[in-house]
């Protein structure tokens, strides 16, 4: 643990604390989003589970399939006929912002539905999918920018590097 020697010690440790720690939240913010995005571009394809809120994936419909079929798309493969689809999700970082999404106009009648075809949500599950890493992930950035990667003392109960 660093000895602070008199308040202008103290004031250049607190403000090289902030930069680290700004660093540190910024990569795992960077590193949150994409897998967000990553995971998102996963579960195009596939049916989805019921995951949180949001409902399992309804079968594509008989006339959908005939059509992909007719076409030659693969068939059981729900929002996937060229994989365009998949292809342009991606994420964004701006500070302490991220999103996540597509910027493909069809998205928001998958994620959401339409009076002629069942929402197949992508962007709400691969959040609730990513749950544990983003804790993580962003936990760990943020104790590494205040402890600046050194272990915590052991009367906090830590005996280790973060």
């Amino acid at each position: 643990m660093k000895e602070l020697d008199g308040f202008l010690a103290a004031a250049l440790q607190f403000a090289a604390l902030e930069v680290t720690l700004h660093k540190r939240l910024a990569d795992g913010l960077e590193n949150v989003a994409e897998s967000i995005a990553q995971t998102a571009k996963d579960e195009i394809g596939f049916y989805q589970p019921a995951v949180g809120p949001f409902q399992d994936w309804a079968p594509l419909a008989e006339s959908t399939e005939a059509d992909k079929a007719r076409k030659g798309f693969p068939l059981e493969a729900p929002l996937l006929r060229t994989g365009e689809f998949r292809d342009t999700w991606e994420h964004e970082i701006s500070g302490f912002e991220a999103v996540v999404g597509s910027k493909d106009k069809r998205a928001p009648w998958f994620e959401f539905g339409t009076v002629n075809m069942p929402p197949r949500p992508v962007l709400g599950p691969a959040v609730i999918h990513n749950e544990r890493t983003i804790r993580r992930i962003l936990g760990r950035a943020a104790v590494t920018g205040i402890t600046e990667g050194t272990a915590i003392h052991s009367v906090l109960g830590y005996d280790r590097q973060i």
